[in-house]
């Protein structure tokens, strides 16, 4: 971590209520923690948006295994992606449903791309992408 430095911060009163009553939800030890917070979010988001540098995300799948071939066609779109599977978690929720959580590494369009490919399959019922990053420079 860098040397901290300090700045004042104005905002309409409504807002700042909203926003403290935000941090106690969440648990935050301070106003500087949380807006430390959406500070990093929004580089991230603005990285996964601009950038080309390799990072990370999380897709977050449940569908329906019992609808058509799901399983091997969500298996075959992780084997031929050109993003690196890092890892993948099944769990078998009942009788018909599965939720899947695979992180992914790669540069954020291609990420997306696969992303995208495993949540519009047929079967899938849900599906969210989860972006990430690696951590470094943040």
């Amino acid at each position: 971590m860098g040397e901290l430095v300090r700045f004042g911060v104005s905002m309409e009163g409504d807002l700042l209520k909203q926003f403290d009553e935000m941090i106690e939800r969440r648990s935050y030890a301070n106003r500087s923690e949380a807006l430390r917070d959406l500070v990093r979010a929004a580089i991230v988001e603005n990285q996964w948006q601009h950038g080309n540098n390799k990072t990370v995300g999380v897709v977050c799948l449940v569908y329906d295994h019992e609808m058509g071939d799901v399983g091997h066609k969500l298996t075959h779109i992780q084997h031929e992606s050109e993003v690196q599977i890092v890892s993948s978690m099944h769990v078998h929720l009942d009788h018909h449903n599965c939720l899947e959580t695979i992180v992914l590494r790669g540069k954020p369009a291609e990420i997306q791309h696969t992303a995208d490919q495993l949540i519009s399959l047929r079967g899938v019922k849900l599906g969210k992408l989860v972006i990430g990053h690696t951590g470094h420079g943040l």
